[in-house]
């Protein structure tokens, strides 16, 4: 029987302001790589309310699309309760962050992660500024 076990990395990411995109499957890779799991999961995680992470094709007309449907979801532009309390200008950041969510599982098999072939893991700044997203990998496996 093979032993169950737990690997963690975290690295950083100079962000511009949002919508802005980071592809981080090379970093995800490498971790598994390096990690000599072969079959598991892989967790990631982006601390703080204004950052989020999914999976797309990273190619620039499909980043366009997203940034544009981020956008036009929640609109930098209107009214949003939390201008109200803060006076900072991100209500929308915090929203669009929330739609997609700060977290994701990827299967592990065969010491990679089990992506599609135009599927690659991105990390979002939605925030009015620029920032350094933190960015957390957990990994179980065999």
């Amino acid at each position: 029987m093979n032993q169950i076990c737990m690997f963690t990395r975290n690295f950083s990411l100079d962000m511009k302001t949002g919508p802005d995109i980071r592809d981080i499957t090379p970093e995800i890779k490498g971790f598994i790589r390096d990690s000599n799991i072969t079959t598991g999961i892989i967790h990631v995680f982006v601390p703080g309310s204004t950052g989020s992470v999914t999976a797309i094709e990273y190619e620039p007309g499909v980043i366009s699309d997203l940034k544009r449907a981020i956008t036009a979801l929640a609109p930098p532009d209107r009214v949003y309760d939390h201008e109200q309390a803060w006076h900072d200008g991100n209500g929308h950041s915090h929203v669009q962050a929330a739609l997609l969510g700060p977290s994701m599982s990827i299967p592990v098999r065969e010491a990679a992660p089990r992506l599609g072939t135009w599927q690659q893991v991105v990390v979002v700044n939605h925030d009015n500024g620029s920032r350094i997203r933190k960015v957390e990998l957990t990994l179980t496996g065999i």
